[in-house]
């Protein structure tokens, strides 16, 4: 079973360098480092954080607890991107990471837009190291269709979006509305829009006190982990961006 732990004391490749966001109003960002200072560097200039990590004098960035209002703008900007795609990777109780998708509410309300994000959280979880079964969710069981037009157009898109991924010869099935059955069947799950995902995301982080990582920007070519500064402890989320740096160096 793939755990945070074994993120934490799995393989961790030579020579990358991580930097990470600090606010400089706690001392957790620091105490994160502690022990892998070789590895890890703390930065209190936004700037300076994203033009290293554009220029490659570090191989990955984690927010850390820097303000997101202030972090992510400079990010869009020297990326050239006009929105930032991420999907999260998660540890709910005595169970197994998973990674879930889409979490921005504007994000994933097509089958393209979530053939994409299905696409580019596979080679993330490949790098490092996760299974890649998927779990598509729709807004119902499939009996019953006929009960509301919505929910009859998320079990239509579901059923052809893993007919699609099955083709392309991905571990993809038709979960239904049954999240909790994908939390022990999947690695990846896909909600069927970016409000359901982002209400599936809070309701396992914040109030069912499922273990959140971070969550990679999967539309740029550079390693950078959104997190959150309600963390205590960033070691998950920098062992994480250490094993997403692999091989892109």
């Amino acid at each position: 079973m793939f755990t945070t732990r074994t993120l934490l004391e799995g393989h961790i490749p030579e020579g990358v360098k991580v930097g990470i966001g600090c606010s400089g109003k706690t001392a957790k960002v620091r105490d994160s480092v502690r022990g892998i200072e070789g590895f890890a560097t703390v930065y209190t200039d936004p700037e300076r954080l994203v033009d290293d990590l554009v220029t490659g004098k570090i191989d990955a960035a984690v927010r850390g607890d820097m303000s997101s209002s202030i972090l992510l703008p400079i990010l869009k900007k020297k990326m050239g991107v006009d929105e930032l795609e991420r999907v999260v990777l998660m540890e709910p109780m005595n169970r197994k990471l998973i990674m879930t998708a889409p979490v921005g509410i504007d994000e994933g309300w097509t089958v393209e837009q979530k053939h994409d994000l299905v696409i580019r959280s596979i080679d993330l979880m490949k790098r490092i190291g996760m299974g890649t079964r998927i779990a598509i969710m729709s807004g119902g069981r499939e009996d019953d269709v006929g009960r509301h037009p919505v929910v009859d157009n998320t079990i239509k898109d579901a059923l052809k979006l893993v007919d699609i991924l099955r083709s392309e010869g991905y571990d993809a099935y038709h979960t239904q509305i049954l999240i909790e059955d994908a939390v022990d069947e999947a690695d990846l799950i896909i909600a069927p829009d970016g409000i359901s995902g982002n209400l599936i995301f809070r309701a396992l982080h914040f109030i069912g006190g499922a273990a959140a990582l971070g969550a990679p920007i999967i539309n740029i070519d550079k390693v950078f982990i959104d997190t959150s500064r309600a963390k205590n402890d960033y070691k998950d989320s920098i062992a994480l961006a250490m094993r997403l740096s692999e091989g892109r160096k």
